[in-house]
């Protein structure tokens, strides 16, 4: 139960601060964007605009780079998972309404969600990286 409890908290905290970190990306892009056009009424120096454009596509790269959005929503689909078999274990319902060692299918269902989850980050940083790969090429 400390384990479940912990890993709940761990994804919970990580899902939390992917959330704001993708907020914060997309609202520094959207100003600059937004930016853009307005200034471009007002005839500043050709860099300030540019500079802004420029900062966009940055922004754009660290989204891409750290998958703040994609960590967000498979982070706390994780934490929500295991909050689920926690409430069922301690309620003894679903799949924990019968059995000999409760504790043991709670452990094996609980390790099989983290599983899938490292998997899926795994597999999404291998994908990432051909995608890297093959824009640079």
């Amino acid at each position: 139960m400390e384990r479940l409890d912990h890993q709940i908290e761990w994804y919970d905290r990580k899902s939390i601060a992917n959330q704001r970190a993708f907020k914060r990306v997309k609202a520094a892009q959207l100003i600059a964007a937004a930016a853009i056009p307005a200034l471009a009424t007002v005839d500043p120096h050709p860099a300030v605009t540019a500079s802004l454009g420029a900062a966009v596509v940055v922004l754009e790269g660290f989204q891409q780079l750290n998958q703040y959005q994609q960590n967000w929503t498979a982070y706390r689909s994780t934490c929500e998972a295991l909050k689920h078999e926690k409430y069922l274990y301690l309620a003894n319902a679903g799949p924990y309404a019968d059995g000999d060692d409760l504790r043991a299918l709670l452990a094996d269902r609980i390790e099989g969600l983290i599983s899938q989850e490292h998997a899926k980050w795994v597999s999404a940083r291998e994908e990432a990286a051909k995608s890297d790969a093959s824009q640079t090429r």
